[in-house]
């Protein structure tokens, strides 16, 4: 696990050591440089596989191909052998790193195909002076590029571009613009003009001062399973899933795992612990308020957690922060992005804890983007049968029957109804666009005219209605999942987790993403997936033989910190004085003050907008004063 850096052009020492170290928590325990008149390469380790000899960057035997990584290959062992029966020579013992360059040398571009891993990569071909570079399927491992006067930039973090002369700190003002809609900025843009992100799934070639970036690996939701039983799907999920989390305990040093109690952690902890005879090492927050009580909304957490460490045998760890730690360090994790963002922040509090014992853990992210959790997913099917009932005139709860009401649980009381009513269309982009945090009709007021016209507000094209017209998902639950995959997973989940991680120096392995999950999980019909109202349907039934009954049906509460509550409570005053310190520039003070007004009276109806709001404010404060 690695930070990354480089450009085209000149050699550059003193540049290149600035833009590795600008992301020196990636790789604390050594660095590696390579200049050769055309390129310059740099990275920061952080040592995890093949500690003495697994030094970067690496070449292949006659030094035509170099490279730098960051992120990990899981099957390379499998993959060394291969290569070493095809006349490959290794000079590690074991390094991950020295397989990819020699399967570029026998697959030439196609060789991520081969690998069951996460990745940021960039290859130099001395041969055809051409720079390569690679991100991992779903988007764990970030990888961003700057093009300039023909020359290509690039490097794991924004920061370390942005370290380079040529990179102007501009603001990308339609990349802000769904920001506040989706929390988070959307590949292939950034917060800054001039910076890119390589996509998901996707290789960019440099040569000759031209650019082509295309797609190695696709979501693919189109060739459902027709005739599967649910015990055939659980029993394959589990097989996957055991040996996902198998290959990912492979390191040459501590290692740990998240437990916050919820099904998906406790699923990660229950395989970890089939698989060795030492004890799991696992690691949960938790919350206080300001008397140091324990936090009410979040307790279970701590509760359950507890339990399945207890009934694992595992050594557990826990962390708790109150509201005023929380606000104190959150001008350090928006900088940790680089860009706005306002979705949970929960890792960066745990990676404080984990750091002081491993240095890497599992954890359980991506299954509710592969399985179906969120409100999205549990709106499709009662949205798809609402829509039905209301075709043959039933359009008011008081229409319905005991079998129409069941259609639609959930949204089966009078108030979520109402709810479900609302939100309800034909048109998928158009209800998603509805769960947004500023609408975009809010927008509209929201920003002032000078920030409209530079973002190109009305014409602006809403997020969800340029993904829909690519799904490849047949039934409402897919569909959404696929946008969520799409959308979600790489622009605001996997960012978390990376960025709040790599902070403080930890590696985090996602089993459930293995790309073999995600293939086969995403050809089962929804109806496995969410059923009769019961969230990751097929997931509980999976685990069930390794995890308590009571903890399969407990509700879930989610990876987040409890901010909409502290916002009315400890950090009131703090949420306020943010709000006064908004970039003018940006808003419409008008609006703004209102938000403030109807925020201070107790709304809580707008916690998600201001908080929205916080975020960006703190992020832009950090911006400005590093804008030179």
């Amino acid at each position: 696990m690695c930070g990354i850096v480089g450009f085209t052009g000149r050699e550059d020492k003193t540049l290149l050591n600035r833009m590795a170290n600008s992301i020196l928590h990636r790789g604390p325990d050594d660095e590696g440089y390579y200049f050769d008149g055309l390129i310059n390469l740099g990275m920061r380790r952080l040592s995890i596989v093949d500690l003495e000899f697994g030094k970067q960057p690496i070449s292949n035997e006659d030094k035509s191909v170099w490279m730098i990584f960051n992120g990990e290959i899981y099957n390379h062992h499998e993959l060394r052998r291969n290569l070493e029966k095809r006349g490959h020579r290794f000079r590690t013992h074991h390094s991950d790193t020295e397989v990819i360059v020699h399967l570029y040398e026998e697959y030439d571009d196609t060789w991520p195909t081969y690998v069951n891993g996460m990745f940021g990569v960039a290859l130099w071909d001395t041969r055809k002076k051409m720079l390569l570079l690679y991100r991992d399927r779903i988007g764990k491992k970030p990888l961003y590029y700057a093009l300039k006067d023909s020359q290509i930039i690039f490097a794991s973090e924004i920061k370390a571009i942005l370290e380079h002369p040529a990179v102007s700190r501009d603001l990308d003002y339609r990349a802000l613009y769904h920001y506040f809609g989706l929390k988070n900025i959307s590949a292939p843009h950034t917060a800054f003009a001039d910076i890119k992100q390589v996509l998901p799934g996707h290789i960019l070639v440099w040569q000759d001062g031209r650019v082509e970036m295309r797609p190695y690996w696709k979501l693919d939701f189109s060739r459902p399973f027709t005739d599967i039983t649910e015990q055939e799907a659980s029993e394959h999920l589990l097989e996957l899933f055991q040996d996902a989390v198998k290959i990912r305990m492979q390191c040459d040093v501590p290692f740990g795992a998240y437990l916050s109690g919820g099904v998906d952690s406790s699923s990660v902890v229950a395989v970890m612990r089939t698989q060795q005879t030492r004890r799991v090492k696992t690691f949960c927050l938790g919350y206080e308020d300001k008397l140091g009580r324990q936090f009410l909304g979040k307790a279970q957490d701590i509760f359950y957690a507890r339990n399945i460490s207890k009934s694992f045998g595992t050594e557990h760890h826990e962390y708790l922060i109150d509201a005023n730690q929380f606000a104190e360090k959150m001008p350090e994790v928006l900088s940790a992005f680089d860009e706005p963002f306002s979705g949970a922040v929960s890792t960066f509090f745990l990676s404080i804890l984990i750091k002081r014992h491993v240095k890497v853990a599992l954890s359980g992210d991506g299954a509710d983007e592969l399985y179906g959790s969120y409100l999205a997913h549990r709106l499709a099917f009662p949205i798809e049968n609402y829509l039905r009932l209301k075709s043959i005139g039933k359009k008011e709860f008081q229409h319905l029957d005991k079998e129409d009401r069941h259609s639609i649980y959930p949204f089966d009381s009078p108030e979520q109804f109402l709810f479900l009513k609302s939100v309800a269309s034909r048109d998928l982009s158009e209800w998603r666009e509805k769960l947004s945090v500023f609408s975009h009709l809010e927008r509209g007021q929201l920003f002032n005219v000078g920030f409209l016209h530079a973002c190109g507000y009305p014409e602006i094209e809403d997020t969800y209605r340029e993904l829909v017209p690519q799904l490849t998902a047949r039934d409402s639950l897919n569909k959404n999942l696929e946008i969520d995959q799409r959308e979600l997973l790489p622009n605001q989940v996997l960012p978390f987790v990376d960025r709040l991680s790599m902070t403080h120096s930890i590696e985090v392995r996602v089993p459930y993403l293995d790309y073999r999950i995600i293939e086969f999980t995403n050809r089962l019909p929804g109806t496995l997936k969410i059923r009769n109202g019961v969230n990751k349907y097929i997931h509980k039934k999976t685990m069930e033989k390794l995890l308590p009954r009571d903890l399969l049906q407990r509700p879930k509460e989610g990876f987040v910190q409890p901010i909409f509550s502290w916002m009315h409570g400890p950090l009131k005053g703090w949420v306020e004085r943010n709000l006064d310190n908004l970039p003018k520039e940006f808003f419409d003070i008008g609006y703004v003050k209102d938000l403030k007004s109807r925020f201070q009276s107790g709304d809580k109806t707008l916690d998600a907008k201001i908080w929205n709001l916080v975020c960006f404010g703190l992020w832009h404060q950090n911006y400005r004063a590093k804008r030179p």
